[in-house]
């Protein structure tokens, strides 16, 4: 496992309450691992303390990457080690140029222009046309993602969050960047993605479903979803969108079978 999270607690800002409940799993190097569950989840706040930012702190519980105990490291001291986290909402860096924005995290600085131009291609963004653009409000809302996630790309970090990289996006938007998190994985990155949406987890090859702070179970995506759609009474779009046709993972009365479990039949 590159990253585990072992009995994670983290309580809110005035320690009256539990966000997070004693989550536990792993996420395998390679992997594209989503973190799913409906929006309120905790799914956020798991995210940004496992990145290290402040005020997500755990009260119990450890968090390791590639076996190192990182629970009490810094922010800077995790991204180090090769963790970054792409936020939900874009960088809002205004009047910066695009491959100044790109190269701040690059560390081969000597080969930097072609490292950028790498990263503008692989988020479909064509560097002839990028390379002399400013962040400015002439970005649509889809390029400034593509852009924020040009500069994870071209950091190479070993473990890339994710954070609802897919809210604000159309439908046709969404399609491509199921493409790029496949691309980002084909460069020997791991990515930890966290999404409230049944649709975008599908590209995932693990996940963990979080349900009111707690790990209800940590699987192969398929299961993991079909829990998820039992969970929140989905029975006919998991039939009809995420199970059917070449796509299948389950037959009709397994499906079945899962939502009367959990409706306690």
């Amino acid at each position: 496992m590159l990253l585990e999270v072992k009995d994670l607690t983290i309580p809110t800002f005035d320690q009256e309450c539990v966000i997070i409940n004693k989550v536990s799993f792993g996420v395998k190097e390679g992997s594209i691992h989503a973190v799913i569950g409906p929006n309120g989840s905790g799914k956020s706040t798991l995210a940004y303390t496992i990145m290290g930012l402040n005020n997500y702190k755990p009260s119990e519980g450890k968090i390791y990457f590639d076996g190192i105990d990182i629970t009490d490291m810094s922010i800077s001291e995790r991204a180090k080690l090769g963790i970054t986290l792409a936020w939900q909402e874009p960088a809002r860096i205004d009047g910066l140029s695009i491959p100044k924005y790109i190269s701040l995290g690059i560390k081969d600085k000597v080969n930097s222009k072609d490292i950028i131009r790498e990263a503008l291609q692989i988020v479909n963004l064509e560097p002839e046309r990028y390379m002399n653009r400013t962040i400015d409000e002439s970005l649509s809302g889809g390029e400034r993602k593509r852009v924020e996630l040009a500069a994870t790309i071209a950091m190479r970090p070993r473990l890339v969050i994710l954070d609802e990289p897919d809210s604000g996006l159309d439908f046709i938007v969404i399609e491509d960047f199921l493409h790029i998190f496949g691309k980002i994985k084909g460069l020997n990155m791991t990515i930890l993605l966290i999404t409230h949406r049944e649709d975008i987890g599908m590209v995932a090859d693990y996940g963990t479903l979080i349900w009111r702070g707690d790990a209800i179970l940590t699987d192969v995506f398929p299961k993991v979803m079909l829990r998820y759609c039992a969970k929140a009474g989905l029975k006919e779009f998991c039939k009809r969108k995420l199970f059917n046709g070449k796509q299948a993972c389950f037959d009709e009365d397994y499906i079945d079978k899962i939502f009367r479990e959990e409706q306690g039949l």
